[in-house]
């Protein structure tokens, strides 16, 4: 599966303490599993399943845990949606697939009232092209899929309500994720301190 990729395609490759290919874990999973044997769309595919199936999103299973990078959601097989979409990044580029991370401002709740979040998601690079998929995890209500045409992702983004797509491809995550992540012990205080889309600045972390 090995392949060449344009310079402007490399930091998408790159190692952090956020995103870590060369994660013993990730590497075992990838050869338990014999992704490398695959075309890069079905590796791809794999690797998302995996992630959206196989690491349980924590608020789902009421954990207090906080997972911050990719590493510490394989570790403990769970995240947020931040810390999944980096994992799945991480799997991704350790399949010399590029991979980056994208952003939605959701609402918290049923209504503005109840403020805003950002929601991570995954970029991906296939077949010449950027495509966004969502390994949050399923669960009632959400359906998201892997997809090279139209996307199938988690939460659709109401502009009415003040959604919105927040744009970018980011290497790294943003510094306002970072912080939230770095600053908080339990996950439901976590929750309470996520930045929305007007903390989105700059993705200059390291």
């Amino acid at each position: 599966m090995s392949t060449t990729h344009p310079k402007e395609l490399i930091p998408y490759l790159a190692r952090s303490r956020w995103i870590d290919p060369s994660d013993a874990r990730v590497q075992e999973l990838i050869e338990l599993r014999g992704w490398r044997a695959l075309t890069q769309v079905d590796a791809a595919r794999h690797a998302f399943e995996f992630v959206r199936d196989e690491v349980a999103h924590s608020w789902d299973i009421r954990s207090h845990r906080i997972t911050r990078t990719s590493a510490e959601a394989l570790l403990h097989r769970e995240g947020l949606c931040y810390s999944k979409a980096m994992l799945l990044a991480a799997v991704l580029r350790a399949l010399a697939i590029p991979a980056g991370l994208a952003y939605q401002r959701l609402l918290f709740g049923d209504t503005p009232a109840e403020g805003y979040c950002m929601h991570g998601l995954t970029w991906v690079f296939l077949a010449g092209r950027w495509l966004r998929v969502d390994a949050r995890g399923n669960k009632p209500g959400v359906d998201a899929q892997f997809s090279l045409g139209t996307e199938r992702l988690a939460f659709p983004v109401r502009a009415e309500l003040g959604e919105a797509e927040l744009g970018g491809n980011f290497s790294m995550p943003p510094a306002s994720i970072v912080a939230a992540l770095d600053a908080n012990e339990d996950l439901h205080v976590l929750i309470k301190a996520l930045p929305d889309s007007h903390s989105l600045i700059s993705a200059s972390t390291s």
